[in-house]
């Protein structure tokens, strides 16, 4: 990851350059030993010292080197590709300042604990399930290769994340540069078409067909404001909280940062205020992860329960720091104390922060909710997209999601006005701001998975992956993509699968970035027949509720699109939606409003298997999109079929008559499948018309059945 030149790195050498850390690392390996008493041995060692620096890989030439893929920045979604395009057998290369991968964790978060679950027991050993409920492993066919190797915490420790990348980089063989500091890109066109320079700090140039950004936001984001100059940053304050001893602390923001480091000092200070423009969000009431999450919101509990702190509601462009002017000047060795005061309160003061008591908010208004003194005012604002090392030809336009934070991308992570240019990780979320996980290694980690298979499509003519089957296998599918599927569940509302339906056969493809959907045939190489898609999301229900309220949930599988928790909704399009449809999409919608839409209820424990609630409901969806009998027969009733009816179902059609077939006294299913459930239309007494009905599909009539 491409970090700040002040972030703190943690390499067992006090001042030591990259290169000659990994020259001496190279000497002990060889190991060189050099005896104390022995001159001519000691100028051998250094001479060596010098010459595998010459060698390490921050080159000292300046000829230019070329690759098809750059990636800007070590870090978790820079690894997560260079596995991808390693996997691939592409010429890549990833670049990186520091001397280590995720060197930005070695520095944040402050309190050195991370807030990404680390749950190691679920019950099951399905890997792609557990990677639901795993918030920090990058992905790979290794099924070692996981954060719970280095940490059993269910909050790591923010110090282990450095170590399992430099395993994940160092066992998968990915080629990593170290100690590459690129200052400057540019676009370039060369008769292939445009490309990118990035030159280093040995003014080193590397030739780049794709640039592939995954340098992270790493400086800080700061208000600014009269008095700003008072403020102390997130990113320099200290950690320990005896330093706050009996103090009164300012902190300016609502998010995680912020909350991290109010519960960090509130033990020792005597009060903590948090201010910022919009009232705290919890992520817990909003389903947005980065949101203020629980573990970090102790100061609510002593705000509410009358313990000093609070929480209050400003606008930080309407606010100035001051200092007040004392009568007869300050008391020696003391710390002049800061007021929250209003700009228009001490405009025409001429002494900068400095006020007399005139200018602050309690001299007009005497319960003024902020009127006391604070010993310390601390920024914790987030950060923001280092736009400064672009040239003007190649720099991506600022987002006007998060304030301008960060870049503006296409549906695919391609930058609007810089063609092969890409953007991974969280400085790719303003693809879904304060919607899904893109900011977050648990959802970025499949962007890039979903970016590299747009890549293979677009430069090397190979096809998104896809599964043929035959129709009748398609619920099967489906039913084990929602109950397991990691990528459209974490990335939720943004990732989704799509069905490609061909009569009696269907294409599934997985994890398609939606709002790309107009351009389905161009970035993933298929194209949608006459007989049209499905496209499966996972979303939550668009009416605000109060998430702990009684009646929360919603059980009843004939109200499915009622649910307010998550769930898995089908769209139906008989044909691809255009562009145009997609911006008119009705808001907060994934997706345009398709021909057909069906819901699979809520459920308590995000397990879509029941077979009245969620299967047949599903199989009537199904049906009523393809117009064909998906009912599944035993192998008597297909013979049966077979010789009364001219055409038998497709289930026959596909299995019997290819001499498939489950025998009544054999297991069609156990209690753990999530297959068709055969009893439905077999048992006595049952009018599969009730099933219809309730799930809003069409009677069997309007099937294509030809008994």
């Amino acid at each position: 990851m491409q970090t700040s030149k002040h972030v703190a790195v943690s390499t067992g050498t006090t001042g030591a350059k990259p290169q000659t850390l990994r020259a001496r690392d190279r000497l002990k390996s060889l190991k060189v030993q050099v005896m104390d008493s022995t001159l001519p041995c000691l100028v051998l060692a250094l001479v060596l010292i010098g010459c595998l620096g010459c060698l390490s890989d921050s080159h000292q030439h300046t000829g230019p080197r070329s690759h098809q893929y750059c990636v800007l920045g070590a870090g978790p979604s820079g690894l997560q590709m260079g596995y991808f395009l390693s996997k691939a057998k592409r010429d890549y290369v990833i670049l990186e300042r520091n001397s280590g991968p995720g060197s930005f964790f070695n520095k944040y978060p402050r309190h050195r604990t991370l807030i990404s679950i680390n749950k190691i027991y679920t019950g099951t050993q399905n890997r792609e399930f557990n990677m639901r409920h795993d918030w920090n492993s990058l992905l790979s066919d290794r099924s070692d290769l996981l954060l719970k190797r280095v940490s059993r915490d269910f909050f790591p420790s923010a110090d282990t994340f450095p170590v399992y990348l430099s395993i994940f980089e160092k066992e998968l063989g990915l080629k990593v540069r170290y100690g590459v500091d690129i200052g400057r890109i540019q676009a370039v066109q060369t008769p292939e078409g445009r490309s990118y320079v990035l030159t280093d700090q040995h003014q080193s140039d590397y030739n780049c067909s794709i640039l592939l950004v995954a340098s992270g936001l790493w400086e800080p984001q700061k208000a600014e404001f009269p008095g700003s100059e008072l403020v102390e940053g997130y990113d320099s304050i200290s950690t320990d909280p005896e330093d706050y001893k009996d103090q009164a602390v300012l902190i300016l923001g609502k998010g995680n940062s912020a909350f991290e480091t109010a519960q960090s000092i509130s033990r020792r200070a005597h009060l903590v205020h948090i201010l910022s423009s919009n009232p705290v969000r919890l992520a817990w009431q909003t389903h947005y992860v980065g949101d203020v999450r629980a573990v970090n919101n102790e100061l609510l509990d002593t705000y509410q329960l009358k313990s000093m702190d609070g929480v209050a509601e400003i606008p930080l462009d309407k606010i100035a720091i001051s200092q007040l002017k004392e009568q007869g000047g300050s008391r020696l060795g003391t710390k002049e104390k800061l007021y929250l005061t209003l700009p228009h309160l001490h405009q025409d003061e001429k002494n900068g922060s400095a006020v007399t008591g005139k200018a602050t908010p309690a001299y007009h208004i005497d319960n003024f909710a902020m009127r006391k003194p604070y010993d310390r005012v601390i920024s914790c604002l987030g950060f923001k997209f280092n736009f400064s090392i672009f040239d003007s030809s190649a720099c991506p336009t600022a987002s006007d999601n998060a304030k301008g934070r960060l870049p503006r991308l296409t549906a695919w992570y391609e930058g609007e006005n810089t063609p092969n240019l890409f953007v991974l990780g969280t400085a790719a979320h303003s693809r879904d701001y304060r919607v899904s996980a893109g900011g977050f290694i648990h959802g970025f980690r499949y962007t890039v998975r979903s970016v590299h298979r747009v890549l293979e499509q677009r430069y090397h003519s190979n096809p998104w992956h896809s599964s043929k089957m035959p129709l009748t296998q398609v619920q099967s599918w489906i039913m084990k993509r929602i109950n397991e599927a990691s990528g459209p569940y974490q990335m939720f509302e943004v990732l989704g699968d799509v069905i490609l339906l061909r009569g009696s056969h269907c294409e599934y493809l997985e994890e398609f970035t939606l709002q790309a959907l107009p351009q389905f045939s161009s970035l993933s190489g298929h194209e949608v027949s006459h007989h049209g898609m499905i496209v499966l999301v996972l979303q939550y229900g668009k009416k605000k509720i109060d998430y702990l309220a009684k009646g929360r949930a919603n059980t009843d599988w004939t109200q499915a699109w009622k649910s307010n928790f998550l769930h898995p909704v089908l769209y139906y399009y008989d044909k691809l939606p255009t562009v145009e449809e997609m911006e008119r999409r009705p808001a907060g919608w994934p997706l345009p409003r398709p021909k057909l839409i069906h819901h699979v209820v809520e459920d308590f424990l995000t397990e879509w298997k029941t077979p009245v609630s969620h299967i047949q409901p599903l199989r009537r969806f199904l049906e009523h999109c393809t117009q064909t009998d998906l009912r599944a027969f035993y192998a008597e009733s297909c013979f049966r079929l077979s010789l009364t009816h001219r055409k038998p179902p497709l289930f026959c059609q596909q299995g019997y008559l290819k001499q498939q077939g489950v025998p009544r006294n054999g297991p069609l299913v156990d209690d753990q499948d999530v297959g068709p459930m055969p009893t439905e239309w077999e048992a006595p007494g049952v009018d599969p018309a009730y099933y219809l009905a309730h799930a809003g599909a069409s009677m069997s009539s309007g099937l294509k059945v030809d008994f």
